[in-house]
């Protein structure tokens, strides 16, 4: 018998992570263990287990050159491997307070999930010419600040709300709307940036991205039929993402982006020849756009990404709380 990958784990056939997150319609029942071994074990990552890439996708030789292009990549991987280290370390949580098996294996491999994509993006550091050994040191130091002002009190909201209040659902929506939320439509643009510069960049942000498409579609799943199930935990939602959304507008998080996309902005000038006719979305050139430009596109995306998701889960009260409407 034929083994068949679902389409949204298919490297082909999966949807873009905006387009998957907005209409797909997944539950922890149908993304067990089971599937995780098949559809994404044999499926999404056949050939690109080790470093998250094809053998055919090639680490040009200007990305191991010194200058702000290869700047801009070694910083984002850098931040996204500790950032994907620290989701593992509190989907431990997740795991230990599942309140079933489904929740319990789901969260299981969506644990595996983030420790993968550190993996890969810390891997392909050594693709840019970063020495293999102490690389973990490396990639520690040079994101200690990003840990500290950003990831460290996101850990703390969640861990808080997941072990210390015991609220499992209450981390569902931290993870679902606060986390992945906010951050997934930058991985969407990391896919479309890398494109034609770093192809195996590209591809490495491309299987997260696939990933990402089930987290959030699950844990939009599972909020919405506890909500149905719970409707008196609607004013506890509603306190977590007041809380979520501060915490966001609190953190230093632009100047950090900020400072990535000027990188890049000088670096992509430097190789005007590989994206002379590259639109990084319908009608408008990657050369054309401006850091500015690129953050508000990926913001613009998380809003939009969010009204769809949470009218999905039934909470259309939450949008003014996150600024929404």
């Amino acid at each position: 018998m034929t083994r068949t990958v679902p389409p949204e784990a298919d490297w082909n056939d999966a949807p873009t992570l905006l387009d998957g997150a907005m209409n797909l319609d997944l539950t922890e029942d149908q993304c067990d263990l089971a599937y995780w071994l098949s559809a994404v074990a044999q499926g999404t990552l056949k050939d690109r287990a080790e470093k998250g890439y094809a053998p055919a996708a090639e680490t040009p030789a200007h990305m191991r050159e010194p200058g702000p292009l290869r700047d801009a990549l070694i910083m984002e991987l850098g931040y996204r491997s500790v950032a994907e280290e620290k989701a593992t370390r509190i989907l431990a949580h997740y795991v230990a307070q599942a309140p079933g098996l489904p929740e319990l294996e789901f969260y299981t491999t969506q644990l595996v999930d983030e420790a993968r994509h550190s993996m890969v993006f810390r891997k392909h550091l050594t693709d840019l010419g970063m020495a293999t050994d102490g690389l973990a040191r490396a990639v520690a130091e040079m994101s200690a600040d990003y840990t500290k002002e950003i990831l460290e009190p996101v850990e703390e909201f969640a861990v808080r709300t997941v072990r210390d209040e015991g609220d499992f659902i209450g981390g569902v929506a931290i993870f679902t709307i606060v986390i992945e939320g906010v951050l997934a439509p930058a991985a969407e643009l990391s896919e479309r940036k890398w494109h034609r510069l770093d192809p195996a960049a590209s591809e490495i942000a491309r299987g997260a991205s696939i990933d990402e498409i089930r987290h959030l579609t699950v844990g939009s799943s599972i909020l919405r039929r506890h909500l149905v199930a719970h409707p008196d935990y609607r004013p506890r939602l509603l306190d977590i993402l007041r809380r979520g959304r501060q915490l966001w507008d609190d953190l230093p998080e632009e100047a950090y982006v900020m400072r990535r996309e000027h990188l890049f902005q000088e670096g992509m000038g430097q190789h005007r020849d590989l994206l002379d006719d590259y639109e990084v979305w319908p009608g408008r050139r990657l050369l054309d756009t401006t850091p500015a430009e690129r953050y508000a596109t990926a913001e613009r995306w998380t809003d939009e990404m969010a009204v769809v998701r949470l009218n999905y889960m039934g909470v259309p009260e939450a949008l003014p709380v996150l600024g929404l409407a």
